[in-house]
């Protein structure tokens, strides 16, 4: 059964209305059902939209769900992506600021892939020499729906509950190291929170840029020669309090580290 045109709007409208308020909303699979996945998309599309006629840029794309680690903690069995735009972006340690710009925040340390060419074509080749760069990258991950009660639906219609990232400082070219042998190690103030490897998103953080690259295709917005993505979570999600630090090593990438404000803002 198709979605009705008056729930795509309806949704985009609650998700609008809670990053706007920073009041967090009811799920909205009960507009566009727990798997119709086409119509979440149409919602994300929409959303995108409104975010580029206020002045948004868009800087690359980030693939969501790729961990099992993430996929239990969400409840949930596949990928899904979503959009990253230029204010979206923190540098490394730059103070990250919490309810003014998030509402319920959890940082998670991937591989970043900073591309140097088009991808037009998936072959495992042509995929590895689109890469430019891999960076370290922590990804503050947020979601507009109260409590993360979401689903597929509900976590593709909120532009695959993206926040705010953190790239390092350095990057290393895919010829020094296979991006499916990598470790992870994120600390929390010297206490490790969260670990894996490469292997841990969809089986090589390479696997998860191809899956991304082809579904892109699919819909006719190819990746592009500048365009940063976000492989995917190396190990499980941590839920984020004022003042936590965050330092993540990915070897051999580096160091990355994501700093939040102590204060609780007014939302």
């Amino acid at each position: 059964m198709t979605v009705a045109e008056s729930a795509i709007e309806a949704a985009a409208e609650r998700l609008s209305d809670a990053a706007a308020d920073r009041i967090a909303c009811a799920p909205v699979a009960d507009l566009l059902g727990p798997d119709d996945i086409d119509a979440a998309y149409q919602v994300q599309y929409r959303l995108t939209e409104r975010r580029l006629a206020a002045g948004g840029r868009i800087v690359g794309r980030k693939i969501g769900l790729t961990s099992p680690a993430v996929q239990r903690q969400i409840g949930v069995d596949r990928p899904d992506f979503g959009v990253l735009f230029d204010d979206m972006r923190y540098e490394d340690g730059a103070e990250i600021p919490l309810f003014s710009r998030l509402l319920q925040p959890k940082a998670e340390a991937e591989v970043a892939f900073l591309l140097a060419s088009d991808i037009d074509d998936v072959d495992p080749a042509a995929i590895r020499a689109a890469v430019a760069l891999a960076f370290p990258a922590i990804e503050i991950v947020d979601s507009r729906i109260a409590g993360w009660r979401i689903g597929i639906t509900d976590t593709v219609a909120d532009n695959a509950s993206s926040g705010v990232f953190v790239i390092g400082a350095d990057g290393t070219p895919l010829d020094a190291f296979e991006p499916i042998d990598v470790t992870m190690t994120m600390r929390r103030g010297g206490e490790v929170v969260s670990q894996g490897t490469g292997r841990d998103c969809l089986g090589d953080p390479l696997n998860a840029l191809a899956w991304l690259a082809a579904t892109l295709i699919e819909v006719g917005t190819p990746l592009r020669a500048g365009d940063l993505v976000l492989s995917g979570a190396l190990g499980p999600m941590v839920t984020v309090q004022p003042g936590d630090v965050f330092e993540a090593v990915i070897a051999p990438l580096g160091t990355v580290t994501a700093r939040f404000s102590e204060k609780v803002e007014e939302r």
